[in-house]
């Protein structure tokens, strides 16, 4: 069943003539007789009762027309508030981001230029998975990301550094060699946690591993126990660079520096909206202007 042949059958019920009904559509009768009788073939009913030259409604043809009209009605409102959303530059929009990353500045100025854009901001170890279920709309991970049903664009590239306490030794040093952890007393994510996932495997690579003081699954106790001096750790310098904390300073990592590239992601499949698509604009833009920011240094 298709709109046309609704939309044909509409105007034949209104002016009870097909041939009327084909000069008002602009289509020749013969096309007209045709899309209808398709469409009473396809219902398995007939809908006018045929009288010579002279046509009436069969009770089949009042249901369809009533359903119709309900049916055209929705699609006319649809149609309305789709143009409606367009011109108030609103929609609402589900981020997905892993936790710690500090995209929290760039969604408030988001915000600012789009204040009619809702936004959720989803904290989540497993970004790629929830775009994939369509829990989430676009996504802020670490990359590659392999997967054809996902679109990736890439960000940035993220440096990792050592978080101390500044009423420690270590507050006064350049940088330290990453070897050096092997003799720290250091707080860490979890295991499962990508940034710890990061750590592990450079320091594996170095022929050692860290053993932590203590693990946690949330950024702001990794945060206190930073500050209060019970261990060191190895966070995104991004992040610590927007924490703004003065009891952590924050020291260089050499040899190797621990680094990731993070990407935006979304469903290669998902139609991308007003929203998502000034989303990804914003973010780009940002990331760029930081760049350049960086630069003028």
């Amino acid at each position: 069943m298709e709109l046309r042949q609704l939309e044909y059958f509409m105007v034949i019920y209104e002016v009870l003539h097909f041939s009327k009904a084909a000069e008002k559509i602009g289509v020749s009768q013969p096309n007209l007789s045709q899309q209808i009788k398709l469409l009473e073939n396809e219902l398995g009913v007939p809908l006018f009762n045929r009288i010579g030259k002279r046509i009436t409604i069969t009770d089949a043809g009042k249901l369809l027309y009533e359903q119709s009209m309900h049916m055209f009605s929705h699609l006319k409102h649809a149609q309305e508030s789709i143009s409606e959303l367009k011109q108030v530059k609103g929609g609402s929009l589900t981020i997905g981001v892993l936790p710690g990353d500090c995209l929290i500045k760039h969604l408030l100025e988001f915000h600012r230029v789009y204040p009619k854009i809702s936004l959720s901001l989803v904290e989540t170890i497993k970004v790629t998975e929830q775009i994939i279920e369509g829990i989430i709309d676009i996504g802020v991970t670490t990359s590659p990301v392999q997967d054809n049903r996902i679109i990736q664009t890439p960000l940035f590239h993220e440096e990792f550094a050592l978080a101390v306490a500044r009423e420690t030794p270590l507050a006064n040093e350049m940088f330290v060699q990453l070897k050096d952890l092997q003799d720290m007393k250091t707080v860490m994510f979890t295991s499962d946690h990508h940034c710890r996932k990061l750590v592990d495997k450079h320091c594996l690579d170095l022929g050692f591993q860290i053993n932590p003081q203590i693990e946690t699954t949330t950024l702001s106790s990794l945060i206190t126990m930073i500050e209060e001096g019970i261990g060191v750790s190895v966070l995104p310098i991004m992040f610590l660079e927007n924490l703004h904390d003065k009891n952590i300073e924050t020291v260089n990592i050499k040899n190797p520096t621990p680094s990731q590239d993070i990407s935006l992601i979304y469903r290669a499949d998902k139609y991308l909206g007003f929203a998502e698509r000034s989303f990804i604009k914003a973010i780009k833009d940002h990331i760029q202007l930081a760049k350049n920011d960086a630069l003028s240094f």
